[in-house]
Formats: structure tokens, sequence, C-alpha cells
């Protein structure tokens, strides 16, 4: 029986982006699916306490900008710190993900994924715009109707629906990663994520 990662994410996450190819590196060695399951923030932070960045203690948001410079060079991933186009709106990208996953299955759902992901933190890519989008989507060799798809009422239903899952099961951060009902939060969990998937 294959094991499913839930994948719990939001497309503007940085710590998300840091995970994103370990976790899908460590998937493919234990034979594990990845679902990748967007998620709004915006609505999961108030009911688990979390804050948006912006307001966040300066003591907090200052050492923000260390862990991630120290995470960047500890795994040898570009990432500007201060990206044009951050903070940024993840919902229609988040949309577009969830989109990708209906017409092109979880795979391609969590490729497309990292794609946003390094957009936002590599490229410096605004994944508000449309435009960025369309073009991502392109470059992913991906049905260009994924956009239109995404602005579709179900797929709204869709992410409402994760974030409630996310809600329920206690999610309160991005990413977070959930086998068998047991969650390990943030990408420096990712040791014991390998270690649950390899049953150690």
């Amino acid at each position: 029986m294959t094991t499913i990662v839930h994948y719990y994410l939001a497309p503007q996450s940085p710590w998300t982006y840091l995970g994103h190819q370990r976790l899908m590196h460590m998937a493919q060695q234990a034979g594990a699916e990845v679902r990748v399951i967007p998620m709004d923030l915006g609505k999961v932070f108030p009911v688990s306490g979390g804050l948006p960045l912006g307001q966040r203690a300066p003591q907090r948001q200052a050492y923000r900008f260390v862990e991630l410079e120290r995470f960047s060079k500890h795994l040898q991933m570009p990432l500007h710190l201060r990206p044009q186009f951050f903070p940024v709106a993840g919902d229609d990208a988040a949309r577009l993900i969830i989109a990708v996953g209906m017409h092109h299955g979880s795979a391609q759902a969590a490729k497309f994924a990292g794609a946003v992901l390094a957009a936002v933190w590599v490229q410096e890519r605004n994944i508000a715009d449309t435009q960025t989008l369309s073009e991502l989507l392109s470059e992913n060799q991906l049905d260009s109707a994924c956009l239109e798809l995404s602005r579709n009422a179900d797929i709204q239903k869709q992410y409402d629906a994760n974030t409630q899952e996310a809600i329920d099961i206690g999610v309160f951060g991005s990413p977070t990663y959930v086998i068998d009902g047991e969650l390990f939060w943030g990408q420096d969990r990712l040791e014991f994520v390998s270690r649950k998937l390899l049953g150690k």
C-alpha cells in the first residue's frame, strides 16, 4: 500500500520553497505519493495563534532573515531574502495549483507548486499576476486552460475545503507534512519525515 504525504502549503512561503525539492526526493526514494494541499494562511493564522509577517514583533522579523539566509547557505539553495514581489497574495497561485492537480494529476500539481515557489524566491516574479501564472503553466508544459479552470467556483470550494481541513487537523503553518495522521511542521522537520517514510 502506497504511503501518502499530505502536503499543506501556502505558495508564497519561503520555508515551503526551502523544503519542497527535498520532500519530493524523499517521497520518490520511499515510493510515497505526495498530495499537494494549498491552503489559505490568512484563515489558518487567526484560529491557530499565528500572525501575518508584518504584525510580528521586530525581533522575530529580524531573526527570520537570519534563519532564511542560514538555511539557504546550508542547503545551497538560491533565495532572495527580500524578493521584489513579497509580501504577495498567494490565493490565485494556490487555486491554480489545485486546478493543475484536477486537470493533470497530483504529480504535476506538486511539480507546479515547486515552480511557483521558485518564481517568488529565486526568480523574483509576481505570482499574483495573471501573466506570470500563464507563463509558469507554459514553462512547465501544462494546459493553459488550467488558468480559466482555477477561476471556477468548484476550485474555490476545494481551496476553502483544504483550508478547513488544515484547521480541523491542527495545521498552523506552511509547510506542514502529514503522514498517517502525524504532523510535521516546517522544512527543518524533514529528517523526521524521511524516518517516518522509511519506517524508522
